[in-house]
């Protein structure tokens, strides 16, 4: 019989799932909208469309620097849904490990976050085996290793968190995260430059275009 945690665990993972499958209707529902939109404005404002989409973007761009905080606390409410969910789930379980891997975190922010899956939670009442612990994804890596040890970061958490540096990642994903951003800013920014220079040249060509068409409209 499925326990109350592990019930809402499983509850958490399926709602995920659906709100993962929503998005996806929405997201192709948009692309067909975008697409109709899209022909409507090549065959009469092109160049309005796509300045529209520039000042929407625009906008989303200052929205995510105002609300940065938010941002980051809406990555850290998804991360821990998918910890709780960890093993209920396989394409939620992949998707973590693969995080914890790139990133080289673990966590939101810590492996502490970890006491919210109840397989690898800390109390007392917890019979796995993986009490204590964090997934294979939050250990170091071993150049010399071929196989991967889904073992190693048993117990882990029991240990002081001076002896934990050396097996697992100690700083949780979110972090990680705004520091790849960090370093590599100037590369972020270059690209949504590049878009936004491409933008801008596709709507001097749509207003030639229209300009073009319009004078052939007078010459009949």
């Amino acid at each position: 019989m499925m326990s109350g945690k592990h019930f809402k665990a499983h509850e958490v993972s399926c709602c995920i799932k659906y709100f993962i499958f929503g998005f996806n209707i929405i997201f192709w529902l948009l692309g067909v909208a975008f697409l109709g939109i899209g022909l409507w404005a090549w065959s009469e404002k092109f160049s309005v469309f796509l300045g529209i989409i520039f000042f929407l973007e625009l906008t989303a761009g200052v929205l995510a620097f105002v609300f940065k905080d938010w941002i980051k606390d809406q990555l850290n409410f998804f991360i821990n849904n998918n910890i709780r969910a960890y093993r209920d789930d396989i394409d939620l379980q992949n998707l973590i490990d693969f995080t914890q891997e790139y990133w080289e975190c673990c966590g939101a922010f810590g492996a502490d976050d970890w006491n919210l899956n109840i397989y690898f939670n800390c109390t007392d009442s917890n019979p796995s085996r993986e009490k204590c612990g964090v997934p294979f994804s939050c250990c170091t890596k071993d150049p010399a290793e071929d196989v991967i040890n889904t073992q190693c970061g048993y117990d882990i958490r029991a240990k002081a968190v001076s002896e934990q540096r050396t097996f697992i990642y100690i700083k949780g994903c979110v972090p990680q995260f705004e520091k790849w951003l960090q370093d590599n800013l100037t590369v972020v920014a270059g690209i949504f430059i590049g878009i936004a220079l491409l933008q801008i040249f596709g709507i001097c060509l749509a207003q030639n275009l229209v300009s073009d068409i319009e004078v052939v409209r007078e010459s009949w």
